[in-house]
């Protein structure tokens, strides 16, 4: 489904502030995979998602959609395959316009563009049909401005936005991180939800360690732009955040002998 090889980012290079955001990734995600990845400050994991997007372009390395490769198409091209959720709840959404003409926009992504917003009667069943799943009561606001809601409900929907049309890929930046913990719970379980229902292929970003471990059937983790450590299934589901950090000092120790080394 999505295949990262040897992906490489390096910013302000040959410059005295040159930083390897990415080494040689090596991603490669099945059809409905869930993945959550972490890392520090700095780890890449942000660049990660830029370049999936097609927010930056990698200086080395393919990425692949269903066997497309995609690495060449600008971002609002690569939208027709990605829905991305942000940390930040204002973004993803226009909010000037009103919800069921957010939704408009969103439904269109991925079909052939025309000039008309396209909020008819029958997109706007559709769109009732799929908010009432959040339980928020949006399905009574189609026409309330988007910039009127609160944190949670704005992500909600800005979740709803980027999955309903049943993308190929699935990216979530930290998309509860700016959220106070009650929302940032509803927000978690209609994660799980939507991503189950839709079956979705999905790579999600996270500083919370234990959501890293709660979510998905496989984790990732990222330190100095490289793969550390990716884990899934039932060696996933049977580890704690102590032993997470104790692999991580072991895994650093590690390649920190093996720099000094290589220096000496």
């Amino acid at each position: 489904m999505l295949n990262l090889e040897h992906i490489s980012m390096t910013f302000n290079e040959g410059t005295p502030d040159e930083k390897k955001a990415l080494r040689h990734i090596n991603i490669q995600l099945n059809k409905g995979e869930f993945v959550t990845v972490i890392g520090g400050n700095g780890a890449g994991k942000s660049t990660l998602m830029n370049i999936i997007s097609g927010n930056l372009i990698a200086d080395v390395g393919t990425i692949s959609i269903n066997g497309e490769q995609v690495d060449h198409l600008q971002e609002f091209k690569r939208s027709e395959y990605i829905g991305r959720v942000f940390q930040d709840p204002m973004a993803g959404t226009a909010p000037s316009m009103t919800i069921e003409e957010n939704l408009a926009i969103a439904y269109s992504r991925n079909k052939k563009r025309n000039l008309r917003l396209g909020v008819t009667k029958q997109r706007r069943d559709i769109f009732r049909d799929y908010l009432q799943t959040l339980n928020l009561g949006l399905e009574n606001r189609l026409t309330a401005k988007v910039g009127l809601l609160s944190g949670g409900e704005r992500q909600a929907l800005s979740l709803l936005m980027a999955t309903f049309t049943e993308p190929n890929i699935l990216l979530l930046d930290e998309h509860t991180a700016a959220l106070d913990p009650a929302r940032a719970e509803l927000i978690t379980t209609l994660t799980t939800e939507i991503v189950e229902n839709f079956e979705l292929t999905t790579l999600m970003v996270t500083h919370n360690m234990q959501q890293a471990l709660d979510m998905g059937d496989r984790l990732i983790m990222m330190d100095a732009g490289e793969i550390i450590l990716d884990v899934k299934d039932e060696e996933k589901s049977t580890l704690t955040i102590d032993q997470l950090l104790e692999e991580f000092q072991r895994i650093r120790g590690r390649q920190l002998a093996s720099d000094q080394t290589v220096l000496g």
